[in-house]
């Protein structure tokens, strides 16, 4: 068997989440953070370790190996959104340095499990610089895209170069729009979800053009978000095999689309650990091996 961590696509061999009930930890700690963090609503913890626990059955039942990151004292319930604070490689993880001051302890702690199941570490983005996991895509497994936004900066993605480039690995910028400015989460992934090869779902409204040619030049179909179901995240869609995706429930007009694409869609429930918090399913996992 074969693997890579360098894929966005292929059949997930194994990943690590952050179950709701140890990112959120109780009513209290919810309260205390969840309008700092920008959340759009006050989670419900009973009904956000259901949902939970459904999301992660849909990932078991694929077969997927799963860690879990522990609770920790030191982050907050941001930490759900465990994509964000690493970034997988075949030489090791990046650990990234947080563009969201609020989420700056994450990284250590996913730096810790990772060691302590013995995932090895390529290294470590350092201030000034700073990246979000969320900010990165394997176009394939030589190619890394990487959003220009308010959470990854210049310097961040000099480090990530430097990291990346011995090992042949082409990093491609993509400068995104102020949109709604610095306090919102808006990363590259977005607007950008790859579910095969050749096979992406966008938000072209707010996709740069030269990016989106690349695609297309690339020989990538693109699924395209209606302007309704962007809001409800129809564009996070995480990829468990080639079209295999897991969506957020209630985007119907993206869901048809990826059908009529080939893919089969799996949808669940995610009003409490998803919408009120703007993290779909490709922000509530830390992918790692895929087959190729």
């Amino acid at each position: 068997m074969q693997t890579t961590y360098q894929s966005e696509t292929g059949k997930l061999h194994s990943l690590f989440i952050k179950k709701a009930k140890d990112a959120f930890e109780s009513d209290g700690h919810i309260e205390k953070y969840w309008k700092e963090l920008n959340y759009s609503g006050k989670p419900d913890l009973d009904k956000a370790i259901a949902e939970y626990d459904s999301f992660e059955s849909l990932l078991k039942d694929q077969g997927i190996n799963i860690y879990h990151f522990p609770q920790s004292d030191h982050v907050n319930m941001d930490s759900i959104y465990c994509r964000d604070a690493a970034i997988a490689t075949d030489n090791g993880m990046i650990i990234c340095n947080m563009g969201k001051a609020t989420r700056r302890n994450e990284p250590l702690a996913e730096q810790k499990a990772f060691e302590a199941n013995g995932i090895p570490v390529l290294g470590v983005i350092t201030a000034p610089g700073t990246i979000e996991g969320g900010d990165t895509a394997w176009l394939d497994e030589q190619t890394l895209a990487v959003g220009h936004t308010y959470r990854t900066n210049e310097e961040g993605i000099k480090q990530l170069k430097r990291l990346l480039e011995p090992a042949g690995v082409r990093v491609i910028v993509v400068p995104l729009p102020h949109y709604k400015g610095p306090s919102d989460v808006f990363h590259l992934m977005s607007i950008l979800s790859p579910v095969d090869k050749n096979l992406a779902v966008v938000y072209s409204s707010l996709l740069p053009i030269v990016f989106r040619n690349e695609l297309l030049q690339r020989g990538v179909e693109l699924v395209e978000v209606p302007e309704e179901e962007f809001d409800s995240m129809g564009c996070n869609v995480l990829a468990m095999a080639p079209r295999v995706c897991l969506t957020v429930s209630g985007n119907p007009k993206t869901k048809q689309a990826l059908e009529n694409a080939g893919c089969k869609v799996f949808e669940y429930k995610g009003e409490e650990i998803s919408v009120k918090g703007g993290g779909g399913p490709t922000c509530l996992t830390r992918p790692l091996q895929r087959l190729k």
